[in-house]
């Protein structure tokens, strides 16, 4: 089966990008505009999407349905997708377990659709930038095909459903683990009164550090996506038999107390770094002291 159309679910920066990467090889990508922001519209529009509305109209002729969405919102869009009765190739190219990949794989076979899952490694793939989407599943390779020549190289494995997820999720739990852990560090460090002697420290011995360490600061308008991330990082680990880093009531749901989330809260204005913040502290405080 000739793939020529893309339904690509949901236009962020990452799909906004892919879909300009496929556009550019000269296949057709549509998407549906119903329900999605002013700014997901202004991404679409730059990338040369074509809107089809409503996502009815969109499957109805598509070939492929790519899913690039945040990770809790991942089984929702494949069941929505397969209520809809698509029965082309999805690709699921979210930051989702292997579990989770393997459910919704189910859900649109049981739908009849082709399902590859797909795992992306990189910044979005920009003209002059280039990434990598791992893919896996019955028909990676007819998928990979499809990407040949675009910034985003599609690298098939040989595993089932669920390799590239995994893969991404190993890659991802490194990562992102490594530079929250960084970030609670520097937070230690700053309420202990001893961040500039362990930057200086750090410049001495791992000076790679104190750069990597603002990657937080840099990243802070989309780093809510994470969270979802890091928890099917952590499903990765315990159905592994591995660790998650996650602690759980005798119910095995992870709460936190009315008084832990104010803690937090306070902690997340309190525990500020990186240039950017440091600026907005000190304009703050500025206003502060005019108006006294």
């Amino acid at each position: 089966m000739a793939m020529k159309t893309v339904a690509l679910l949901h236009p962020g920066e990452m799909g906004s990008a892919i879909g300009a990467c496929l556009g550019g090889l000269g296949l057709r990508v549509v998407w549906a505009s119903a329900g999605r922001s002013a700014a997901t519209r202004s991404r679409a529009n730059a990338a040369g999407l074509e809107d089809l509305g409503v996502l009815e109209r969109a499957l109805g002729v598509a070939d492929i349905v790519l899913s690039v969405c945040p990770p809790h919102g991942a089984l929702a869009l494949a069941r929505e997708v397969a209520g809809h009765g698509f029965s082309g190739v999805y690709i699921d190219a979210n930051a989702i377990s292997p579990a989770t990949v393997r459910t919704i794989g189910r859900v649109v076979e049981a739908a009849e659709a082709t399902f590859v899952d797909g795992g992306i490694i990189g910044p979005p793939p920009i003209p002059g930038v280039s990434s990598r989407i791992y893919l896996s599943g019955g028909r990676a390779r007819d998928v990979a095909a499809v990407f040949a020549g675009s910034n985003l190289e599609a690298i098939p494995l040989e595993g089932a459903a669920g390799a590239a997820s995994a893969l991404k999720a190993c890659y991802a739990a490194w990562s992102k683990g490594a530079t929250a852990l960084l970030a609670a560090i520097r937070a230690l460090a700053t309420h202990e009164g001893v961040e500039a002697a362990l930057l200086e420290e750090w410049k001495r011995s791992q000076p790679e550090l104190p750069k990597r360490s603002e990657v937080v600061t840099a990243q802070a308008r989309k780093a809510w996506r994470w969270i979802g991330e890091m928890e099917e990082i952590a499903a990765s680990f315990e159905a592994a038999g591995l660790p998650g880093g996650r602690r759980k009531t005798a119910s095995g749901v992870r709460r936190k107390s009315s008084k832990q989330r104010e803690e937090q809260a306070h902690s997340t204005t309190r525990f500020k770094f990186g240039t950017a913040a440091l600026k907005r502290d000190a304009a703050k405080r500025l206003r502060s002291l005019k108006r006294d």
